[in-house]
């Protein structure tokens, strides 16, 4: 059997409950065939925290942004931060980025603001972005629409919406990022975008250190735990997880712009 290869688009190792554990849980991720991480910024310590780890470790990426919860404290100067950040060699995104009309931890339109301000920070850097969408799938398709944020693409994290609204995320240049729900029991809508997502549009992630895939539904989630998403895609689409790994690994580095680099890096190591 040939080997696995997978790629984790979303995991928070620079969570204060993640990140004093990130080698080991770096080289458990490793053994279950991860290659590649990016970590995500939800503020601007885990952003700055995102690059340190990138710079530690050769596998880890980072994405830096400010999350909806945290919208009402983005600054001028931190968007100024964020802009420097981004031109960082192993930033590959703004993110995690969106609105979340569940919590409303900030105001809404203060989440629109800073996701607004972000989008256009994005297309400055050309960099794809990762969206967090929680009960607000309207406003963020209008405001994708209306920033032309076609034009850079990005992902939809931990997607839990339906095939319809796939289909309108994919005509907006975006990946599908499924997650460790569509191992749950329940997880209806999660199965049926697995099935219909276009090959090419589908990524995978856990979100560490939320969402646990079943078996560990309930505990700390972590790197290594991928292999059972892509397991289970697998599963339901009734193809080998070496193919969904390679699959999914190869749109992970189209839309964070790593083949080059990568490939050339393989060339240096031969």
């Amino acid at each position: 059997m040939s080997e696995v290869t997978l790629f984790d688009t979303h995991t928070h190792l620079n969570d204060p409950d993640l990140y004093d554990q990130a080698q080991v849980l770096i080289e458990q991720a490793i053994s279950a065939g991860v290659r590649h991480l990016v970590v995500p910024g939800y503020d601007m310590l885990s952003s700055r925290q995102a690059i340190e780890l990138s710079e530690r470790f050769s596998e880890v990426y980072a994405a830096v942004g400010v999350h909806p919860h945290d919208a009402k404290t983005l600054t001028a100067s931190d968007l100024h931060q964020l802009d420097l950040w981004c031109d960082h060699e192993k930033v590959v995104a703004v993110g995690e980025i969106g609105l979340d009309y569940h919590y409303d931890n900030s105001p809404r339109d203060v989440q629109q603001d800073a996701f607004l301000a972000q989008i256009d920070l994005a297309k400055k850097k050309r960099l794809p972005i990762i969206i967090h969408d929680r009960e607000a799938h309207a406003d963020i398709l209008q405001i994708l629409r209306n920033t032309d944020a076609v034009s850079i693409g990005g992902i939809m994290h931990c997607f839990s919406g339906s095939v319809e609204l796939m289909r309108e995320c994919l005509q907006l240049n975006f990946y599908i990022s499924l997650g460790g729900p569509i191992t749950f029991k329940n997880a209806k809508k999660p199965a049926q975008v697995a099935l219909e997502v276009p090959l090419d549009r589908l990524l995978i992630e856990t979100d560490a250190p939320w969402l646990s895939p079943e078996p560990f539904r309930g505990k700390q989630n972590h790197p290594a735990n991928v292999r059972l998403v892509a397991q289970k895609i697998a599963e339901l689409r009734g193809m080998p997880i070496e193919e969904i790994g390679a699959i999914t690994t190869d749109n992970a580095l189209r839309i964070f712009g790593l083949q080059g680099s990568l490939s050339r890096g393989l060339q240096n190591e031969d």
